[in-house]
């Protein structure tokens, strides 16, 4: 996720880390800047200069978990971006 931020540059960065410092801090929130995707699965959803951003995360032990990250490009959220996110959700439930 940092290697992630850092490559999208400062004011980017610093949008979306604002957004999931207040997703963290208020928990729980939701639309528009908060979707749940189903089974413990959730998207911080950010706007910079008409571009979308999405940060997914699950909620464990009381802390957010942030699980993968995409600029998004098309309507849907692509189908390998859902599964790799679920798949780490599962790994972190597993712990």
């Amino acid at each position: 996720m940092r290697e992630w931020l850092r490559e999208l540059g400062k004011e980017v960065s610093k949008e979306i880390g604002s957004d999931v410092l207040t997703v963290q801090w208020n928990w729980p929130v939701g639309k528009p800047l908060v979707d749940g995707l189903g089974g413990g699965l959730y998207e911080v959803r950010s706007t910079h200069q008409r571009k979308e951003y999405r940060v997914f995360f699950c909620i464990s032990a009381s802390t957010m978990v942030l699980l993968h990250a995409i600029v998004k490009k098309t309507r849907t959220t692509p189908r390998a971006d859902l599964e790799l996110a679920r798949k780490r959700l599962r790994e972190v439930v597993a712990r």
